[in-house]
């Protein structure tokens, strides 16, 4: 259909196929590219796995793309310089600024966009923040139209990015928090396409219990905090209202934005 949009995905996730299938879901009337970075596996074979289900970053394209996501990564407690593949992901960056494509962070993945755009520093948590918050919108934006106050949504993250810094930023603002005071989403004042997300909105209604259930299964020995608001046994999809009034705001932000650069 002549109104589809070509969105990119960085897929950095540990669960790269629910990942894929998630993002699928709630876009559902785009044409999704998933990609993962080479530099990750520069010393050793991409998995069957991978491999059958995604595409090595393609720098030399990024640009037939109407919008770009790059998703969060269980890198939360290592500096970005500790990543095998943190220069891939700053080329890629500078790409989607260059092309001003419409671009979607989410957790790691805004992290590191907001520290390679703005400088801004990220902060390691004393204990994860994990479960589903009520949440305060503090500054409007297209991407939260429909939203009440209070709206809910999931996190599950090892850091925060300096909220003070953030705030004295003239070029970002804060525009939703949770009733902890925890970052939802920042966005640039200067550059509409930059959206950065702190909440796991693409997850299903098993998302948070899954992720408890890998760290358990990785890590037997450790103690994992357990999801906050939020039954192990007989989850809710608390944040369904959400995730779809969300990524229908930013799948119409996309269409508007190719209608602008397609004339």
């Amino acid at each position: 259909m002549a109104n589809r949009v070509k969105l990119g995905v960085l897929n950095l996730m540990h669960d790269k196929l629910d990942t894929q299938q998630r993002f699928a879901h709630v876009l559902p009337d785009a044409d999704l590219t998933f990609f993962y970075p080479r530099m990750h596996y520069q010393n050793r074979p991409v998995p069957p796995e991978v491999a059958k289900i995604s595409q090595p970053l393609d720098l030399n394209h990024i640009q037939d793309f109407d919008g770009f996501i790059i998703t969060g990564a269980p890198l939360d407690h290592l500096d970005f310089e500790q990543v095998t593949y943190i220069e891939e992901v700053r080329c890629l960056l500078q790409l989607l600024d260059k092309y001003k494509l419409q671009q979607l962070y989410f957790c790691w993945g805004a992290m590191v966009a907001l520290d390679y755009f703005y400088d801004i520093q990220k902060r390691i948590l004393a204990e994860k923040i994990f479960g589903t918050f009520p949440h305060l919108i503090i500054e409007p934006n297209s991407l939260l139209n429909g939203l009440s106050q209070g709206f809910i949504a999931p996190h599950a993250r090892y850091a925060e990015m300096d909220k003070a810094q953030t705030m004295q930023d003239p070029r970002l603002t804060i525009n939703s928090v949770d009733d902890n005071g925890h970052l939802f989403m920042v966005s640039s004042l200067t550059k509409s396409e930059q959206n950065f997300v702190f909440s796991h909105i693409e997850y299903d209604r098993e998302g948070l219990k899954k992720e408890y259930e890998r760290e358990i299964a990785a890590h037997p020995e450790r103690h994992y905090k357990r999801p906050e608001n939020y039954s192990l046994s007989a989850p809710l999809f608390q944040w369904k209202d959400t995730q779809k009034i969300f990524f229908d705001n930013w799948l119409t932000q996309v269409k508007k934005s190719k209608l602008v650069l397609d004339k």
